[in-house]
């Protein structure tokens, strides 16, 4: 990680940045993390960190170690069951209230995000996959009209990002979900709320038993 630059407030700089290197894998889980490491790390005093790893915690990105300060939180089968129950639920709103926006808005901004989509799947690069799949669902959140979305789910979102990273680093097959994305946004743009709705649970849904399933044969082979 690269020092602070002094832009925003420090808590929130030291944050943002724990946050991309807990989501983008470079502070995998179980990773410990220790203050005053990283204060020295990132060219601050403890305090921003310490302010930093507490808004972590909330959000349940890091757990406590005791004296020993606190290491980065599983991803773990019973966290993806329990992220994605959440989010079959916010974005199954969103795609229903998305179909009832601006007809002319919701085409323009779906279709540059599954071309952002299909650029990320071309270059093959895992980081801009998960910025990819983040964008095209964020969209939706935007396009609902609903401003509570965005800001309700955030820590659910910071979750999927860990969780998007680590199955794609897996090798895991990354054209079906552009696949349905494809289909969510087709339903969206023809205004057929319903529907749009019902592909966006089903793709939720999809997500969670093949991860799932995959911890579950990672866990049998390493037993």
């Amino acid at each position: 990680m690269e020092p602070l630059s002094g832009r925003k407030s420090l808590t929130d700089e030291v944050h943002d940045r724990l946050v991309d290197a807990l989501c983008s894998g470079a502070l995998p889980p179980g990773t410990p993390l220790r203050q005053e490491a990283l204060a020295e790390e990132l060219n601050v005093s403890r305090q921003p960190v310490l302010q930093a790893l507490g808004l972590l915690r909330r959000d349940g990105l890091v757990e406590p170690m005791g004296r020993r300060g606190y290491r980065v939180a599983a991803v773990d089968a019973d966290l993806v069951r329990h992220v994605y129950d959440l989010r079959e639920a916010f974005d199954g709103l969103a795609a229903r209230l998305a179909a009832h926006s601006l007809a002319s808005d919701r085409e323009s901004a779906l279709r540059a995000a599954i071309t952002q989509g299909n650029h990320a799947l071309g270059s093959g690069d895992t980081a801009e996959l998960v910025a990819a799949d983040v964008a095209f669902h964020q969209t939706i959140y935007r396009l609902s009209g609903n401003p509570l979305l965005p800001e309700a789910s955030a820590a659910v979102w910071l979750q999927i990002r860990r969780v998007m990273h680590a199955d794609l680093q897996t090798g895991s097959s990354r054209d079906p979900v552009w696949t349905e994305h494809g289909a969510i946004a087709d339903a969206i743009c023809a205004g057929d709320g319903d529907r749009a709705q019902m592909l966006a649970i089903t793709h939720t849904r999809n997500a969670k038993h093949r991860l799932i399933s995959k911890m579950k044969d990672t866990d049998h082979q390493t037993n």
